[in-house]
């Protein structure tokens, strides 16, 4: 980690915590260890937040200015489309300051994906948003803290919809993601840990084929290939805690199959990881917190771990 290095962090939704969050970890001497941060956002909703929270503004040298709005109009804690525009516009600036080289990393603040909708942005998130906007085309979400680390197979899609969307060739993609970031953060040879869909892992096939001719196939290449991987586990006991000291990473094959666990363990400092991207993206864990917007009472906690995530990465 060097502290010249610079580390975008976008403001996310103006209306949420987003603002305070950034106004914080800007403030925490331990950021200014790790990078010199850039918030990609508002000047003014900034300065607004600063006086009404009696927080430090932060020099102009550390905000790309982003001014998409009339700081006045914004109401803290409500859906706004204006906020979803702006929000996009945080994003897409760092994006484009990322794959310039002008920053060596993104760490991201919340949006809100019914202020994106209302503002006419039809993606369901920052993950979506990362990949169209970096051309990239296997990407995987990586949910990182000191306790856990999984990855999924599927993301923000209707559990109805879970099944049809998990192949073998999805599952290797997350698999193979997950390793080479592992790699990237000193692990030379992870070992994982693939959950499998159905109750107590289909129980051969009386539950469900996907473990058979799906997961089983995925965990078996991936050990053909020379990657550590045990599976299909159950999933409602893959997350143990003698399981968790025998594995580096797990694969989850929907959203809440790994967010459950990862959040009971690590909801204050868990982040979120995009892999597959040709830029470092990494995100709080939590959401814009509409209902304790703008009261001065935000953690930053998972945003200042979000940019250690990232400084590690771009190191």
């Amino acid at each position: 980690m060097n502290p010249a290095t610079p580390i975008a962090i976008t403001m996310g939704d103006p209306a949420g915590i987003g603002p305070e969050l950034c106004l914080r970890a800007l403030a925490a001497p331990e950021v200014r260890k790790l990078c010199t941060p850039i918030i990609f956002g508002d000047t003014g909703v900034l300065r607004r937040l600063s006086e009404r929270c009696n927080l430090p503004m932060p020099a102009p040298s550390n905000i790309h200015d982003c001014t998409t709005l009339d700081t006045a109009t914004i109401t803290p804690g409500k859906i706004q489309a204006a906020c979803g525009r702006a929000a996009y516009t945080y994003i897409e600036s760092a994006i484009k300051a990322a794959l310039a080289g002008r920053v060596a990393a993104i760490a991201t603040a919340p949006l809100h994906k019914e202020a994106l909708h209302r503002a006419g942005i039809r993606h369901p998130g920052h993950t979506d948003i990362l990949a169209e906007l970096t051309g990239a085309t296997r990407i995987c979400m990586m949910l990182a803290a000191e306790e856990l680390i999984v990855s999924l197979v599927t993301i923000h899609v209707g559990l109805a919809q879970v099944p049809n969307l998990i192949t073998t060739a999805h599952i290797l993609d997350a698999a193979e993601l997950t390793v080479a970031a592992l790699r990237k953060l000193g692990r030379p040879d992870p070992r994982l840990i693939v959950c499998g869909l159905n109750p107590h892992a289909g129980e051969g096939g009386l539950f469900g084929r996907e473990e058979i001719e799906i997961i089983a196939p995925a965990v078996a290449e991936l050990r053909r290939r020379g990657i550590h991987a045990e599976g299909p586990l159950p999933p409602d006991t893959a997350f143990v805690p003698e399981r968790r000291k025998q594995a580096d990473a797990y694969i989850a094959m929907y959203h809440d199959q790994g967010l459950i666990p990862f959040k009971m363990l690590a909801f204050e400092h868990g982040v979120n990881i995009t892999l597959g991207l040709p830029i470092v993206r990494t995100s709080v864990d939590h959401g814009t917190a509409f209902d304790i917007a703008w009261q001065g009472r935000a953690s930053p906690a998972s945003l200042i771990e979000a940019i250690r995530w990232a400084a590690r990465l771009a190191g």
